[in-house]
């Protein structure tokens, strides 16, 4: 079992306008997401469901061909292996929830994030 609370979980700068801090389980990854306005995260892909609930602000997220606007109280539902893109509107935080654990983050092998 863990207990925490988010201040106390590591913050990792991806670049400098990209953090996050992450908690894994057994077969889920929860990460909270501190984009600020202008941050853009290049398409990519993975093996891992994922959702997306933004907290604060808004991002454009571009899945497969269609593109969506999403804002505080939304949440985005991206399937497995489908290429997407996102775009911070303003400053904003999102909570992302992957299913299996993101092992390329684990690894720090997601330089796609780190430009």
């Amino acid at each position: 079992m863990q207990h925490l609370q988010w201040e106390s979980v590591k913050n990792e700068v991806l670049n400098d306008k990209l953090s996050r801090r992450v908690v894994n389980g057994g077969k889920i990854t929860l990460a909270q997401l501190k984009l600020l306005k202008g941050c853009y995260v290049p398409a990519h892909q993975h093996e891992n469901e994922q959702m997306s609930v933004v907290l604060q602000g808004a991002l454009t997220f571009k899945i497969g061909t269609e593109e969506v606007q999403a804002r505080a109280g939304e949440v985005v539902v991206i399937p497995s292996n489908v290429p997407h893109n996102v775009l911070a509107l303003e400053d904003s935080i999102a909570l992302d929830v992957f299913s299996p654990i993101r092992l390329d983050w684990i690894q720090g092998t997601d330089n796609y994030l780190r430009k």
